[in-house]
């Protein structure tokens, strides 16, 4: 018979074996997981930056000490290079948890199937989110945000399939 104190010995051994498994097996970064969007169960509510008019959910949001490091995760093998559309989801991550924690994020990560990428958060990129969220803007005020590839594969799975009159998919 288990004595309480080797019980409870043995279930913090478990649960940390299976943080350091989970982590290994899911590529995140070292740290402690805040909020995660990968199941429905744990779905976290969005983050919010009024000033920019921007709302997302990053996959996981990792606490290193006093940082916070958002990271996507894809589901596809990992190209040479990040994509430069990932990249600026990741970018936009790094300001919504800037904005909402108060905390500038050095860096995000981009998870793919086989390899991961740690993205620095620099004022460039981060200038270079504002410029592309105000291109954004003005185009749908115009009413003229055309499609920027010729990949049905991407159609298929974009959300306003529906209602855009240039799918390919």
């Amino acid at each position: 018979m288990l004595t309480t104190g080797v019980f409870l010995l043995l279930l913090a051994l478990a649960i940390g074996s299976l943080g350091w498994l989970l982590r290994r097996w899911t590529n995140l970064p070292r740290g402690e997981v805040l909020e995660e969007d990968m199941s429905s169960a744990r779905a976290s509510p969005p983050l919010f930056a009024p000033r920019y008019g921007l709302m997302g959910r990053p996959d996981y949001l990792i606490r290193q000490g006093k940082m916070i490091i958002p990271v996507e995760v894809k589901t596809t093998p990992a190209p040479r290079y990040p994509y430069s559309s990932h990249v600026m989801q990741l970018i936009a991550y790094c300001l919504l948890v800037e904005e909402t924690f108060d905390v500038r994020p050095p860096y995000g990560w981009i998870r793919y199937r086989d390899r991961a990428f740690r993205v620095e958060y620099t004022s460039e990129l981060r200038k270079e989110l504002l410029r592309v969220l105000a291109s954004m803007r003005r185009d749908l005020g115009r009413g003229e945000a055309h499609r920027q590839h010729r990949s049905p594969t991407r159609c298929r799975a974009c959300g306003f399939r529906a209602i855009c009159e240039e799918s390919i998919g």
